[in-house]
């Protein structure tokens, strides 16, 4: 399971084993418990299931790779590391790992460096008590990665990463569930102290409107819809809004994709099928709010403006966010 990769912010997969347990609404749909329950008719996925390590010889593509860089990125890009994702169909913080397992990976991060690991979780929780003995400030080759798909995700979980030891740090808000504010973190809505929480976008805690404690900020903010059977349909505004938050606090912002569902207006068009249709032709309309309102007229569009969504499919809909790729990447590109 290390294999090159078609995932726009990274450039190949890296998978030390298989399985999770679901914790986030982000997980609902997950792709990962699909391939490996459906396609390799692995029973991995839950509290209690068995992990499954992965062969000796996977280990060895990512210690090939280290030794030749070129061969995930080509001769377009000298100097710049590999960037590899760790791990696509399991999570490295996961609690049900065996703990020697982790420090196998942990060795193989520090006899690659010229690969830069990019470690996904969404149990950034336990990554203190997990991180290896030399950690220290964090290893030069890993950027830490935590998912996060809607506003009280971000509120628990960012300054949870602001405040692990890390050379880099970076959301993946995918899939985008809602509306997203980096620079109110857990803000209550209480007037009398409103002013009291968290910013990321310039990496400050704030008591009573006044900053206390300085911390680090984000060095990257990745963004994307859902994709695949049951996708949930992202409104417009929302990453419009993150890339714009991303935009005025310098922050690489990078939008993966738009999944199966797409403003009109957001997918371009590619010409006629042998029919004379429409190539980007939708099969079915929501208005959005995360359910399929071609049933449902009645529900609530979450206060953020009518915007008809079709189902054009991930292959048609496309990266481009009003018309322009955003292709930001943590440190050089």
């Amino acid at each position: 399971m290390a294999e090159k990769t078609g995932i726009s912010w990274c450039d190949a997969t890296f998978n030390p084993w298989m399985g999770c347990t679901k914790v986030s609404p982000a997980c609902d749909n997950c792709y990962a418990e699909k391939l490996v329950t459906g396609r390799m008719g692995k029973d991995l996925w839950g509290a209690g299931k068995p992990r499954h390590r992965t062969s000796v010889s996977n280990w060895k593509k990512a210690r090939q790779w280290n030794k030749t860089p070129a061969q995930l990125i080509g001769s377009q890009w000298p100097g710049r590391k590999p960037r590899v994702f760790a791990a696509s169909l399991a999570d490295i913080f996961d609690n049900e790992i065996d703990p020697a397992w982790r420090d196998d990976f942990w060795a193989l991060v520090r006899e690659t460096p010229n690969l830069q690991w990019l470690i996904v979780t969404k149990r950034i929780g336990n990554a203190a008590k997990m991180l290896p003995a030399d950690w220290g400030n964090g290893y030069p080759n890993v950027t830490l990665i935590i998912t996060v798909a809607n506003q009280p995700e971000a509120d628990r979980d960012v300054i949870k990463l602001l405040l692990t030891p890390a050379l880099s740090r970076g959301l993946s808000v995918e899939p985008m569930l809602g509306h997203m504010h980096l620079g109110y973190l857990g803000w209550p809505a209480s007037p009398s102290r409103r002013r009291d929480g968290y910013n990321a976008l310039i990496g400050a805690r704030y008591d009573n409107g006044g900053m206390v404690e300085r911390l680090p900020k984000l060095d990257w903010v990745i963004c994307g819809g859902e994709s695949g059977p049951g996708a949930r349909p992202m409104h417009p505004n929302w990453a419009r809004a993150l890339r714009d938050q991303c935009a005025a606090a310098e922050i690489p912002f990078h939008f993966k994709q738009w999944g199966e569902w797409a403003p009109a207006d957001q997918v371009p068009f590619t010409g006629f099928d042998h029919k004379g249709h429409a190539v980007a032709t939708p099969n079915s309309r929501v208005l959005i709010g995360g359910k399929d309102f071609s049933r449902d007229k009645s529900a609530s569009n979450f206060g953020e403006g009518a915007v008809n969504l079709w189902r054009y499919g991930k292959g048609r809909t496309g990266r481009l966010l009003d018309g322009a790729e955003h292709n930001g990447f943590q440190g050089a590109t």
